[in-house]
């Protein structure tokens, strides 16, 4: 081998080592940073799995603190609700009884509605109570019913007037009471005024045609009681007793006692005869009961003497007693009457009068 070639030879293998130590440099570098890259991918997939996880957390904390908020408004709703429970429990209610007539408050009934509601039919039954005493009235106190007065003619023709009939509904009543009971207020009474049925044109013709009539004796009897029928017939007479109209003898009479000039005289009382003030006013009363009778009237009371009486057969009187026992009908004849009576020299008559229109349409009764 010459010594060019050993050169070119030596000078070869000197570049292949330099080659293959930059070779193997790049290598090694490769290798080293291929394990650097791995473990920094590591690294980056320790903290991306450390991030979900804290994302994880936080997504349950908040939906923690969600659920937490939640209920704490609904215990706060709750606690609202107990406390407006509570406050409807303890709620006053007032109910005011309003008189339509004069407009003023004659009762307030005051309830804790909690109370009202454990006791509601106790409460029911004393309203129940109350309205029967205000509508029929109490030994003390006057009530609202009020029976009619009739009207009159006077001595020269003329209407006197009376009153209507007045009454207080009292189921109505009740039932509007009852229905405050829910958030309370004002209750006005219902109160149903009734005038006389007839037409006042035609009041000075009732007088024209008989229609009914009775009559009985009293002559022989003492003046005391004469007197008490003069002035029970007085009272009766010239009264106008119109369509579906209640007639009261009492109420019509009004109070047979000395202050109204009536005198003593014997009366039945208890089954026996004893001597009080008003005797004999029941001869007026029986009387009047018998001439209606002739009509299709209606009866409402009628009490007959628990001893027997020498001006009418038995079972055909009407005693009275004002205060007590009373004489009423309703006039469902279907016509206005007038009432005519006289007791003149121990004769005691009633008639029943109306139109000469109206004497055709009357109905009669049985008697």
């Amino acid at each position: 081998m010459s010594k060019t070639i050993i050169n070119i030879k030596k000078s070869w293998d000197g570049k292949m080592g330099i080659y293959r130590g930059v070779l193997t440099v790049i290598l090694v570098g490769s290798l080293l940073g291929l394990a650097g890259c791995s473990a920094q991918a590591a690294k980056q997939k320790e903290l991306d799995e450390k991030i979900a996880e804290l994302d994880k957390q936080k997504e349950l904390y908040e939906k923690e603190q969600k659920k937490l908020e939640e209920e704490r408004l609904k215990e706060e709703e709750r606690r609202k609700e107990e406390e407006r429970r509570l406050a409807e429990e303890l709620k006053p209610i007032d109910i005011e009884i309003l008189d339509p007539n004069t407009n003023e408050v004659i009762k307030t009934f005051n309830y804790i509605r909690k109370d009202l509601k454990e006791n509601e039919e106790t409460y029911e039954q004393e309203i129940q109570n109350w309205i029967k005493e205000l509508a029929r009235g109490t030994d003390t106190t006057e009530g609202y019913d009020q029976r009619m007065i009739p009207d009159q003619l006077g001595k020269d023709g003329k209407i006197i007037k009376g009153n209507p009939r007045v009454i207080l509904e009292e189921a109505e009543l009740f039932d509007k009471v009852v229905a405050a009971f829910a958030e309370g207020g004002t209750v006005e009474l219902p109160l149903y005024a009734t005038e006389s049925g007839y037409k006042e044109d035609e009041a000075s013709k009732l007088d024209e045609v008989v229609v009914a009539s009775f009559t009985t004796y009293f002559g022989g009897s003492p003046d005391g009681r004469n007197k008490n029928i003069e002035l029970s017939t007085d009272a009766i007479n010239n009264v106008i007793v119109g369509i579906d109209d209640y007639f009261s003898f009492n109420t019509t009479v009004g109070p047979s006692d000395a202050e109204h000039g009536y005198q003593k005289a014997m009366e039945a009382l208890n089954g026996k005869l004893v001597e009080g003030i008003g005797g004999g006013i029941c001869q007026t009363s029986t009387t009047l009961y018998n001439a209606v009778d002739k009509l299709a009237v209606s009866y409402v009371e009628l009490h007959h003497h628990s001893v027997n009486v020498g001006y009418i057969s038995k079972g055909r009187d009407a005693t009275v007693s004002y205060g007590g026992k009373d004489f009423r009908f309703q006039n469902t004849a279907g016509v206005p009457f007038l009432i005519k009576a006289t007791a003149k020299s121990g004769v005691l008559t009633v008639e029943l009068r109306t139109s000469k229109e109206n004497s055709s349409l009357i109905k009669k009764g049985n008697a």
